[in-house]
């Protein structure tokens, strides 16, 4: 008999804003990130109301890790200073590695309508954080998507969907982390038992329904946080939308301020006088 990935915490997400005063959900970041090594922060956005995230996010800075938008709906701008300019709109993916520096801005490119959708930041091994940035945008005509035979719709972002039956490779694969990241929609009565890697650490959000994850009955705005071995069954009842965000740890110490994520207090203090000096892209 196969084991089940064991329950290590339920975790319930918290509002705040960012930007310029961005309404959202952050689901995890900040505390304790050693739990989610090798990601930093999961923030849900999502409102119909145009006050919460007109203002968007102008102009800021990141090194040391990558970020991921994953739009469901609406329409976001994206702007840096290599150059990219990139439209996100609903089903589409920004993948961005900041990696020793980018200055770039996400706007809304509308002023009425629901903007809904997540931003994950994924860390970069020590060997990486000064390395080039770069910048995908994946369109949402190039974004995988596949049913599987119980009838769960998966949107696969990044990695490999494999759950026995059908497989398919994501729009994204990443060296050191080779991070997972599948949208899963499952109607009601529906299962799916998708393949992790052993010794990859798995977060589960449910933004919508209510799911049975390894066992454990999970509502929407709750992240169940796994172990790294075995099995991750999933089932719903009434039906529920699920992320499925797994990775391999980097084990590296994590410092942070703010935009900054490095290995060392020094190396932040660098992160800082290069932005100052206007050098943190050079």
């Amino acid at each position: 008999m196969s084991l089940t990935r064991k329950i290590l915490g339920l975790h319930t997400g918290q509002p705040t804003s960012d930007g310029a005063g961005v309404k959202l959900t952050r689901v995890f970041g900040g505390q304790s990130a050693e739990l989610f090594d090798p990601f930093l922060m999961l923030d849900e956005f999502g409102s119909e109301h145009p006050d919460d995230y007109i203002a968007g996010f102008p102009p800021h800075p990141h090194r040391g890790f990558e970020t991921v938008t994953y739009m469901l709906e609406g329409r976001m701008r994206h702007e840096d200073h290599m150059g990219n300019v990139g439209l996100l709109q609903g089903g589409g993916v920004q993948w961005m590695t900041a990696a020793r520096g980018v200055i770039h801005s996400e706007m809304p490119e509308q002023e009425e309508g629901e903007m809904r959708g997540f931003q994950l930041w994924v860390n970069l091994p020590g060997k990486s954080k000064m390395g080039d940035a770069g910048y995908q945008d994946i369109q949402p005509e190039f974004v995988p998507r596949l049913t599987t035979a119980d009838g769960v719709e998966v949107v696969v972002i990044a990695g490999r969907f494999d759950d026995g039956t059908v497989q398919q490779n994501g729009a994204v694969q990443r060296p050191d982390t080779e991070p997972l990241y599948f949208d899963l929609r499952l109607p009601a009565g529906t299962a799916v038992t998708p393949h992790v890697p052993e010794g990859h650490r798995v977060f589960m959000y449910v933004y919508e329904g209510s799911a049975t994850i390894a066992g454990q009955p999970v509502v929407a705005g709750h992240l169940l946080r796994l172990g790294e071995n075995g099995e991750l069954p999933i089932d719903s009842i009434e039906g529920a939308r699920v992320l499925l965000i797994a990775g391999k740890p980097l084990r590296e110490p994590i410092v942070q301020y703010g935009p900054f994520v490095m290995n060392s207090r020094e190396e932040i203090e660098q992160a800082l006088r290069d932005f100052q000096a206007n050098r943190l892209t050079a």
